[in-house]
């Protein structure tokens, strides 16, 4: 289970345990979904099913709150991510 670390426009977003080292985060709105890549910058890593006008939504509200999202997601995943 991955618990919600955000909910904005609509947007909600996640982080999965036990994924991958790289730190990013997963962005939900209805049907689709994005996985963001928050190092070493904040980049798209995929999208299935936003429009090019969301994913700029996305990229804007990952920027605005990229510090939170680092540290939730090393408190979430935990010593891994210190290894």
């Amino acid at each position: 289970m991955s618990p919600t670390f955000k909910r904005e426009k609509g947007f909600v977003f996640k982080i999965f345990s036990n994924e991958e080292l790289r730190m990013h985060i997963h962005v939900f709105k209805e049907y689709c979904e994005a996985k963001i890549w928050l190092e070493p910058d904040i980049e798209l890593a995929n999208n299935d099913g936003f429009a090019e006008h969301e994913i700029n939504k996305i990229i804007k509200l990952v920027e605005e709150n990229a510090n939170d999202f680092r540290e939730q997601y090393k408190r979430h995943i935990g010593k891994r991510v210190d290894d």
